[in-house]
């Protein structure tokens, strides 16, 4: 038996297969944006855990040298043994501040290990341009047009469109042809027998009328969902630019005043406590206000990569015309 389907409804069909294959590439451009985005914002961890750990291995030095000041002076009758056990307490502070900076080392190769293999045990390279970004804020709408998530719920609408065209081909019915040869028993003569088999679609409004009603409204839900994912990634990602934007503005005003003023104060202090103005105690304050500044500084700028990697990547490199 074979069924003559008629033309209309086999273009339909591979219609319908050629749109699935052209989601399957949208899924694909996701998953691509995702593995790159994970990726950087794995490596920024890395980095800003490794710059953070070089910041606190600076200060270890520093209390370690003034532990030997405090000594010093303790024997020489110019100090006390209390300047001793804060000198030695405030390097135990730092060195607990390095070892946890340590674990969060360890978990980022772990975590960039997860993307890139066993490169992540090499040492890393220079921080990338991170002052502009690959969008266009003037046409952000128009970019975000072409995101992948939004481009595979575009097939996803592309797919219903096509269900529903050939739910409306089906209401039209293919007719079949059928040849059998049948061998009898001796009795009877061997038979050859032709049908032509033409189906009536009889009560078409609680049958075809209803499946062709269920394809038009997936098409709106599919259609709905673009439009709604659509506005939700444009508000999103507007926040994000915005936050950038201010978070830039934060870390040029740590640069040029904040952590100079900290390392300023930091410097006067320990000239005071030299010339016998200032106590050594004065000197371990300065100097944690100092670190928790350039931590602050470094916190900040990591956070401000981070958001930079999340809008730089929202497509892959390789593809999309979204940039």
């Amino acid at each position: 038996m074979q069924e003559l389907t008629r033309s209309d409804k086999r273009r339909l069909r591979a219609e319908r297969f050629e749109r699935e294959a052209e989601k399957s590439i949208a899924e694909k451009a996701a998953t691509a944006a995702t593995i790159e985005r994970e990726t950087a914002l794995a490596w920024l961890d890395r980095y800003y855990a490794e710059a953070m750990s070089a910041a606190v291995a600076e200060q270890i030095d520093q209390a370690k040298l003034e532990i030997q000041a405090a000594e010093s002076a303790y024997r020489a009758g110019r100090g006390n043994q209390a300047d001793i056990f804060s000198s030695r307490s405030a390097l135990a502070a730092l060195e607990d501040k390095a070892s946890d900076i340590d674990r969060r080392i360890g978990n980022a190769k772990i975590a960039l290990a997860r993307w890139i293999g066993d490169a992540a045990q090499q040492p890393l390279g220079a921080k990338p341009a991170v002052d502009t970004i690959r969008l266009n804020e003037a046409t952000l709408d128009t970019q975000l047009n072409h995101h992948p998530e939004l481009a595979v719920l575009a097939r996803q609408e592309d797919i219903a469109v096509a269900e529903a065209q050939l739910a409306r081909a089906n209401k039209k019915a293919d007719w079949s042809v059928e040849v059998a040869v049948q061998q009898r028993g001796p009795g009877y003569s061997d038979m050859v027998s032709i049908g032509l088999s033409v189906p009536l679609q009889w009560d078409q409004k609680n049958r075809q009328d209803r499946e062709l009603s269920s394809k038009l409204a997936q098409v709106e839900r599919a259609r709905a969902e673009r439009e709604d994912m659509l506005r939700a990634h444009v508000a999103e990602v507007r926040a994000m630019l915005n936050e950038w934007h201010t978070d830039r503005q934060r870390q040029t005003r740590y640069e040029k005043e904040l952590t100079p003023l900290a390392n300023s104060r930091t410097t006067a202090i320990v000239a005071a406590y030299r010339g016998g103005k200032a106590t050594l105690a004065d000197v371990i304050a300065a100097r944690r206000s100092e670190i928790e500044v350039r931590l602050q500084a470094l916190q900040l700028e990591q956070e401000t990569d981070r958001l930079w990697a999340q809008l730089n990547f929202l497509f892959p490199q390789n593809g999309g015309p979204g940039h």
